[in-house]
């Protein structure tokens, strides 16, 4: 299914009011519905033109979408089935809580737990990734794999075990491809946090660092991450300008080169789904694929997880193709299911799994496809996060809960790769 083929009108932007964040994007009085499209995709794309919405999710049989407050009443009368998700998004915003002060060290030099209590501005999370490999020099270092389109730095760590860097396959993580899903820059770091304060006691910890080499970009998506904090809490793409479009951004996450441009992706520059007009010219993404053939040449990559919200799905490759299936699929899906089943241990919180394009929807041009195919990971993931009716808003106290499920299953996971 495809995104729908809608975009703002140009007086809801003129309108927006400054929040709390500083930000000129206000969503107050817009309310969340999800849309049960009941087969009728291109009735429903008819029925919202002329309205201001934005479309915040999606999967085979139901569309999640905010509409603005003086739209309300035009949306109620649609003779589709909804069910509201949120009365107010800007209130579900301004519940997330303000962006956190930057925590203190403990004793071993590492940023307290704290840091999962808030979210952060972009500077503060570029601090805590040097405070941590800081607190583990003889097993991390920084590494910057090339620039966004505004010049910041893709940047991580990259950690290792007993026999020393660069000596066994990766594992690859990718955060916050998607500006607005602040959630996933703060799993994996949760993820890098438990690594480094549990490699010096944790068998289980030692195992899999003496096992893998870990490449790790909580944010590969700066630009787009620091205008959701300071302009559009929403925002999605990247911020490339481009010839000839007032249009704004790329979807990185669609402008890689396996499967492009294909279903699942536009060649609309307003669209969400942007894919670029060639494979690799949002730079971010040609930054990461040429990290991918580094680290694909040198010890080959094991697993890749490219880490977005919100559904609670596995998605395994393919995204560009639903009839199409890795060979190792079925032991792929066994993994998966085991996986969940770790994850929804602590909290209950359930995950489905399968090819992404058969349990999410068809999205072409993606990372983990890419991985797949071009790379050849064994393992090409995308893990889509918690969901709850605050959608990619989720409140600051569930940044904890978040992490601690996904522990679980990656502990499964990486020992039975």
């Amino acid at each position: 299914m495809k995104f729908l083929s809608i975009v703002w009108l140009a007086s809801i932007s003129n309108a927006f009011a400054r929040t709390s964040r500083n930000a000129s994007a206000s969503f107050d009085g817009f309310k969340v519905y999800r849309v049960n499209t009941s087969g009728r995709i291109n009735e429903l794309n008819s029925a919202l033109k002329g309205l201001s919405i934005i479309e915040l999710n999606h999967n085979d049989a139901t569309v999640d979408v905010a509409i603005s407050p003086e739209h309300l009443e035009a949306f109620d009368t649609l003779n589709f089935t909804t069910t509201e998700l949120s009365q107010d998004l800007g209130a579900d915003i301004a519940a997330e809580g303000p962006l956190g002060s930057y925590p203190g060290l403990d004793e071993n030099g590492v940023p307290s737990i704290s840091w999962f209590d808030s979210y952060h501005a972009y500077e503060d999370h570029i601090q805590y990734w040097s405070d941590l490999q800081a607190s583990f020099p003889n097993n991390s270092e920084l590494i910057q794999v090339g620039p966004s389109f505004e010049g910041r730095q893709i940047q991580g760590i990259h950690l290792w075990g007993s026999s020393g860097k660069d000596s066994k396959p990766a594992i690859f993580f990718n955060g916050n491809v998607h500006a607005r899903e602040w959630i996933t820059s703060k799993v994996v770091e949760y993820l890098l946090y438990q690594i480094v304060t549990g490699y010096e006691n944790d068998t289980v910890i030692q195992a899999v660092l003496n096992n893998y080499d870990f490449y790790v970009l909580p944010v590969v998506n700066p630009d787009g991450f620091v205008y959701s904090q300071t302009s559009n809490r929403l925002w999605r793409k990247n911020r490339q300008t481009r010839d000839n479009t007032t249009a704004i951004g790329t979807d990185i996450n669609r402008n890689w080169s396996v499967g492009f441009g294909g279903d699942g992706s536009s060649s609309n520059p307003s669209s969400e789904t942007f894919s670029g007009y060639q494979p690799g010219d949002a730079p971010e993404t040609a930054a990461l694929m040429a990290y991918a053939q580094t680290l694909a040449g040198d010890k080959g990559i094991k697993l890749y997880i490219d880490w977005h919200s919100y559904a609670q799905v596995i998605l395994l490759s393919y995204g560009y193709s639903c009839d199409t299936f890795p060979p190792n699929y079925d032991r792929q899906v066994a993994l998966a299911g085991e996986t969940a089943a770790r994850i929804a241990q602590p909290y209950n919180t359930t995950f489905d799994y399968g090819s992404g394009c058969l349990v999410l929807y068809q999205s072409s041009g993606n990372g983990r496809d890419y991985m797949t195919d071009a790379a050849g990971a064994e393992f090409g993931w995308g893990i889509e996060l918690r969901s709850t009716p605050y959608g990619f808003v989720l409140p600051a106290d569930q940044i904890l809960p978040s992490g601690i499920e996904i522990w679980e299953g990656m502990k499964y996971l990486w020992a039975n790769l």
